[in-house]
C-alpha cells in the first residue's frame, strides 16, 4: 500500500507549510494591484488605467490591441479547473479514506473529508461554468481580451482549487500518484477497492454546521449566477442599441453586474463551508471581491456611456449601494 513513512512525514509537512506560504504570497500579489488601483487618488490613475487595459474583453476591449486574444479562450480557464479539482477531490478522497496509513490526528481526518466536500462546491462550480463557455455564451469572433487577463484567469483557476486543498494538496497528489503507481505495478488487488456506499459518501455525511449554512449560501449563489448567465446568453439574439441590449430579469433589476455579486456569494460560499479559518481563503475571496468590484465598475460606466436608455437607478454590483 502507498504509505508515508514516518521519517518522510515532517518533510512533508514542512513542504505543506512552504507550498501553503507560497500561495497566499501569490494571492497578496495579485490582490494588491488591484486595491491599489481602486483608491480614487491621481498617482495611481496610471496603474488604474493599466489595470483597465488588461481586465477589458468583450464589449469594453479594443479588438485593435495587438496583445489581445479571443474571447472564447475562456473555455481553457474552465477546462483546466475541471481537471485539477477532479484530481484534487479523488486525491484527497482517497487520501481520507486511507487516513490510517498518514493522518494521526482525528481532527486533520475530518479536515480532509472537509476538503474533499469543498472541493466538490469547487467541481459543481466549474462543470457549469465550462458548459456555459461552451453551450450559453456565443462569442462573437470579433470578441477579444488582453493576454495578460488571460494569464489572470489561468492563474486564478490553478490556484484557488489548490487553496481549496492547500493542507492536504500536495501529500493527497503523492498519494494518489503512489497509489496509481501500485496499481500499474501490482494490479487492483493489492489496492483498496473494498469501497462501501457510507466510505464513498463520507464527505457529505456528519456535515457540521458550518458545511450547510456554507453549502446554502454556494447554491444560492450558483442558482442566481447560472440564471444570470441565461440571461446574458439570450441577448445576441436581440440586439439593438449599440449592438447591445439592456438586460433585465433576476438581479439585473438591481445592478449592472449580478452575475459578479454571485460570483462572490459562490466564493463566500465555499469559505463558509471551510469552516472559514484558513487564511488563504479568505485570500482567495478577496481577490475575488477585488477584481469583480473593480471589473463591474468599469463595465457599469461603460453601460451608461453606450446605452442612452440604460436605468439610472442600477448600482454596479451591490444593490442600492455601489
Amino acid at each position: 500500500m502507498a504509505q508515508f513513512q514516518p521519517h518522510l512525514r515532517s518533510a512533508a509537512s514542512l513542504m505543506d507549510i512552504e507550498f501553503i506560504v507560497f500561495l497566499r504570497i501569490a494571492w497578496i500579489a495579485a490582490i494588491l494591484p488591484i486595491v491599489v488601483a481602486s483608491i480614487p487618488v491621481k498617482p495611481f490613475n496610471f496603474l488604474q488605467s493599466l489595470l483597465l487595459k488588461f481586465a477589458a474583453r468583450g464589449k469594453t476591449s479594443q479588438s485593435s490591441d495587438k496583445f489581445s486574444i479571443p474571447q472564447r479562450y475562456f473555455l481553457h480557464f474552465y477546462v483546466l479547473a475541471v481537471v485539477l479539482t477532479t484530481w484534487l477531490a479523488l486525491s484527497t478522497w482517497l487520501y481520507a479514506y486511507n487516513a490510517d496509513d498518514h493522518i494521526a490526528s482525528a481532527g486533520d481526518r475530518i479536515k480532509a473529508w472537509r476538503t474533499v466536500f469543498v472541493l466538490l462546491l469547487m467541481e459543481a462550480q466549474v462543470l457549469r461554468r465550462l458548459y456555459e463557455s461552451k453551450c450559453v455564451f456565443i462569442y462573437s469572433p470579433s470578441a477579444r481580451m488582453h493576454i495578460v487577463g488571460y494569464f489572470t484567469g489561468l492563474f486564478f483557476y490553478t490556484a484557488a482549487p489548490l487553496s481549496l486543498a492547500s493542507k492536504f494538496s500536495l501529500e493527497a497528489l503523492s498519494y494518489s500518484v503512489n497509489l496509481l503507481t501500485e496499481f500499474t505495478v501490482k494490479g487492483p488487488t493489492e489496492l483498496p477497492v473494498d469501497f462501501t456506499w457510507k466510505e464513498i459518501l463520507k464527505p457529505v455525511i456528519g456535515l457540521g454546521w458550518c458545511q450547510w449554512i456554507g453549502s446554502t449560501i454556494f447554491m444560492w449563489g450558483w442558482l442566481h449566477q447560472l440564471r444570470c448567465h441565461q440571461i446574458l446568453g439570450s441577448l445576441r439574439e436581440n440586439k439593438r442599441e449599440n449592438g447591445y441590449v439592456i438586460p433585465h430579469g433576476d438581479w439585473f433589476e438591481y445592478v449592472s453586474c449580478p452575475h459578479y455579486l454571485f460570483e462572490i456569494v459562490i466564493y463566500a460560499g465555499i469559505l463558509v463551508a471551510s469552516g472559514g479559518l484558513d487564511f488563504t481563503l479568505w485570500l482567495v475571496l478577496l481577490f475575488v471581491v477585488a477584481n469583480l468590484v473593480f471589473a463591474s465598475a468599469e463595465t457599469h460606466r461603460w453601460y451608461h456611456l453606450k446605452l442612452d436608455s440604460y436605468p439610472e437607478s442600477r448600482k454596479a454590483i451591490i444593490p442600492f449601494i455601489y
